[in-house]
């Protein structure tokens, strides 16, 4: 069983489920799978096999160490804490696993947001792997348990009580790559740096992922935290995350389109009071957001998330804004997120070191920088509405790729409302 914990899964899906517990408990979703960078049949052969996986999710339950974990986070209330006691994830009611006609693997989410909003990080999980997993090399790193006991390795050392497997070339490039990594986070002269596992989601296996998180946490400083709860608790290190796009998204649904940001902005601080207070900037466009992040919530959030588009220009727009609005951007945090490597987030650091403070999530080259090319896939929300009335929902995005729409129509009118401009890269 891939994900044998329900904690195994980023903070920011407990933290949007926690709003939809207390406020949108009414509203159905429907989200939808994307492989962005294989053709179509990669994934099809282990439908199976992801199928099964999935529906193992039913078998998961909060432990009584989970709970307490999550109830020592200074953020949720006692409420939504004994709901999740009881909750459990239905995948043969909401989750259908199928093969789409362009021939891709579909997989479609479809229920109560409260009910399936816990469902993506876990079947991205599986999925990667699964499709790792069997690939003609593996080794007992990847694949194995860290006690080695896979009869196939044959030649493992320990260190620092992590397995290091020698025995396959993805294991020892992936230890290559973890060493030189933390070599060139520690030599950094700057200081300030920090940065934080976000590589749940697509990660080579769960294994590695520890393996890698473990590793940072004894050897380099600068890493302090990661968005998985259970290793976060396990390791006894800060939880990270707070919103994603499908919050945003959602919104679009419920309220008038022009007033989704806003009405987002405000519930978020309803149920956190100043806990959690970085927004994702770019759902719709980091213009558009900025259109509607004004003095009161600039001042009311801590900072914002980028996770498209060019981290430059939106760091330098986002220092602006605040100087417009006379908040000083040193009180502020500027989050980064989008396909980050160490070499990026310590250019970024350097640049913007003293003008801003700063934070990485490192996500895919952290957690499935193994010699062999990651997947990039996700699951988005496409649809929201209450009861029957489930209206298309979008993403746009400031990068190329990244856009995710059911109806062409309604993508149009929210390029209207939110004034972007017709990009020649727009998913048709």
């Amino acid at each position: 069983m891939i994900v044998s914990r329900m904690c195994d899964t980023d903070l920011y899906k407990f933290s949007m489920q926690s709003i939809v517990f207390h406020q949108f408990s009414d509203v159905n979703v429907k989200y939808e799978f994307k492989l962005r960078n294989y053709p179509p049949g990669t994934l099809t052969p282990y439908a199976d096999e992801i199928r099964d996986e999935i529906n193992s999710l039913k078998k998961l339950k909060m432990t009584d160490k989970e709970i307490e974990f999550l109830r020592s986070l200074p953020y949720f209330e006692e409420s939504f804490i004994s709901f999740l006691r009881h909750f459990r994830l239905d995948p043969e009611r909401f989750v259908k696993v199928y093969t789409r006609e362009d021939g891709h693997l579909g997989i479609s989410i479809w229920g109560p947001w409260l009910d399936t909003i816990l469902f993506e990080v876990p079947i991205l999980a599986i999925v990667s792997e699964v499709y790792n997993k069997n690939l003609k090399q593996s080794s007992c790193l990847d694949f194995g348990n860290l006690d080695c006991s896979n009869a196939g390795c044959l030649d493992c050392r320990k260190d620092d009580e992590i397995l290091f497997s020698q025995c396959s070339t993805y294991s020892n490039y992936g230890i290559k790559m973890l060493e030189d990594k933390v070599a060139m986070v520690n030599s950094y002269s700057k200081p300030g740096f920090v940065f934080a596992d976000f590589g749940t989601r697509r990660r080579h296996s769960k294994v590695w992922q520890e393996t890698v998180v473990r590793f940072l946490s004894k050897n380099c400083p600068s890493f302090v935290g990661t968005s998985n709860v259970w290793l976060a608790m396990k390791y006894n290190l800060k939880p990270i995350g707070t919103m994603a796009h499908e919050y945003f998204e959602a919104m679009q649904a419920l309220v008038r389109v022009s007033d989704s940001q806003k009405e987002a902005l405000q519930c978020w601080a309803n149920e956190y009071r100043g806990s959690l207070g970085i927004a994702l900037s770019d759902t719709v466009g980091f213009d558009a957001f900025l259109r509607d992040f004004d003095l009161y919530f600039a001042k009311l959030f801590d900072g914002c998330r980028q996770d498209s588009g060019d981290p430059d220009v939106w760091c330098d727009k986002l220092i602006s804004h605040y100087k417009k609005l006379n908040i000083d951007p040193k009180t502020k945090t500027a989050v980064f997120s989008d396909g980050l490597d160490i070499v990026e987030a310590l250019r970024l650091h350097s640049k913007y070191h003293g003008r801003i403070q700063t934070s990485y999530g490192i996500g895919t080259n952290l957690t499935n920088d193994v010699g062999v090319k990651p997947m990039q896939i996700v699951i988005k929300m496409v649809r929201a509405g209450r009861g029957s009335d489930m209206r298309p929902v979008a993403k746009i995005s400031d990068s190329p790729g990244k856009q995710m729409c059911e109806d062409e129509e309604y993508l149009q009118y929210l390029m209207k409302v939110f004034r972007i401009q017709e990009k020649p890269w727009r998913v048709k």
